[in-house]
């Protein structure tokens, strides 16, 4: 499989057999700051406007990964039932989960975030992607982002990340690995190359 615009991704995903009721799971992961969120946006835009579902509304300051129960439960169930999933949204600044989203069935829903790939999500995926940046560069897009008084917390975030895909990695499991480039996104081979391309070229 050659590499691909995230136009083309786009057109192909509906092809893919749905693994959530009639939904599409597609799961964006990669290092905290490499882009995801942006990724996520892009491809949901190209999808016609596609639900993404942030995994930073589900984790916590305490349980950073540990949205699983979560997020089986308010969202893919539901929405393996052909039902809309309402989920609780964390607010990082008053530490408490505060407010709700509604994610309605549609083809395709991505999943963003650090760990959507991991071992307890990927039975319900149709596609993992990774986005393809250096720990080391993430981080510094990160800190930049967030500005130097969050310092402290990209510390621990950056233990946690760490400890956590030592123990649970999803990057040996992507589909595709996508890369930025000066002329867009491209989404080439990954470690798990031959399942994407039998995927795509023997849809169900």
């Amino acid at each position: 499989m050659d590499e691909i615009t995230l136009s083309r991704l786009a057109e192909l995903l509906p092809g893919l057999e749905p693994t959530c009721g009639g939904v599409r799971l597609v799961a964006v992961d990669g290092h905290a700051g490499a882009g995801k969120t942006t990724l996520a946006a892009s491809l949901a835009t190209e999808l016609g406007g596609a639900p993404v579902v942030h995994m930073d509304d589900l984790a916590t300051h305490r349980e950073p990964f540990g949205w699983t129960t979560r997020l089986a439960e308010q969202v893919l169930a539901p929405l393996a039932r052909g039902e809309p999933a309402v989920h609780a949204t964390y607010d990082w600044t008053e530490r408490r989960f505060r407010g709700t989203r509604e994610i309605r069935p549609a083809p395709v829903v991505l999943l963003e975030g650090v760990g959507t790939g991991r071992a307890a999500v990927r039975p319900h995926l149709s596609l993992l992607l990774w986005l393809e940046v250096e720990p080391a560069i993430a981080h510094r897009r990160g800190l930049a982002r967030d500005g130097e008084e969050l310092a402290h917390f990209w510390t621990g975030w950056t233990r946690a990340e760490d400890a956590h895909f030592a123990a649970d990695p999803s990057r040996p499991y992507a589909d595709l690995l996508v890369h930025q480039t000066p002329l867009g996104y491209r989404a080439g081979p990954g470690p798990a190359a031959r399942t994407a391309k039998a995927r795509f070229e023997h849809p169900q």
